[in-house]
């Protein structure tokens, strides 16, 4: 994966994970917990599918509306 997609893919997660960060405990709190883990493994998932599909767009043409 190269560092560009990594970055994007980061930056995708951190949107998707701090939507659900609803106190400053959450966001500073620097002790990993099950919670955080499983927040942030799951918007590093949805952010590469999320990828895929545009990337698939973009290779078949289609114009994304954005």
């Amino acid at each position: 994966m190269d560092e560009g997609r990594k970055r994007v893919i980061g930056i995708m997660a951190a949107i998707l994970v701090a939507r659900h960060l609803k106190t400053t405990e959450d966001l500073f709190n620097a002790r990993d917990s099950p919670r955080s883990d499983g927040m942030v493994s799951a918007a590093v998932q949805w952010a590469e599918r999320i990828m895929r599909k545009v990337e698939s767009a973009c290779k078949s043409g289609a114009h994304l509306l954005l």
